[in-house]
């Protein structure tokens, strides 16, 4: 069995067979979640080269400070281009180049209201992505 144990948005992921289960489990404070995969099960551990390729670009438009700030400021709801220039402190320019990448790689999405337009992010999952970074670092 793979255990992963959620500690404050850190994963600890070990071997271990099912006797050293509870010991795990007691190293962790207590209330936190954990979850189990089964390792007989084919393919729920084992990444494919696509996923693999998918997953470094993901990680790879995410690399840049810039967007990070461009995707902190889509924390608080849409924002149009010069909002998000504002609260990231970039150019209007550089904040629609990274927009551009993080809209291709379905990081974020718009929404045209008139002649506006407004970006927010694609779903809860970007959100997610970020907030466990932001808390990783926090942690460190």
């Amino acid at each position: 069995m793979v255990y992963i144990v959620t500690y404050e948005q850190l994963f600890i992921c070990t071997y271990a067979n099912p006797n050293t289960y509870e010991d795990i489990v007691k190293t962790v404070s207590p209330g936190y979640p954990v979850r189990t995969m089964n390792d007989s099960s084919p393919g729920q551990t084992a990444v494919s080269a696509e996923s693999a390729q998918a997953i470094a670009e993901l990680f790879r438009a995410l690399g840049d400070p810039g967007r990070i700030r461009i995707i902190s400021a889509l924390v608080d709801g849409r924002k149009n281009v010069g909002e998000l220039a504002i609260a990231s402190e970039l150019s209007e320019s550089a904040v629609s180049h990274h927009l551009r990448g993080l809209r291709l790689m379905r990081l974020v999405r718009t929404e045209k209201v008139g002649r506006h337009v407004y970006y927010t992010m694609d779903d809860d999952h970007v959100f997610e992505i970020f907030r466990c970074g932001l808390d990783h670092v926090k942690h460190s």
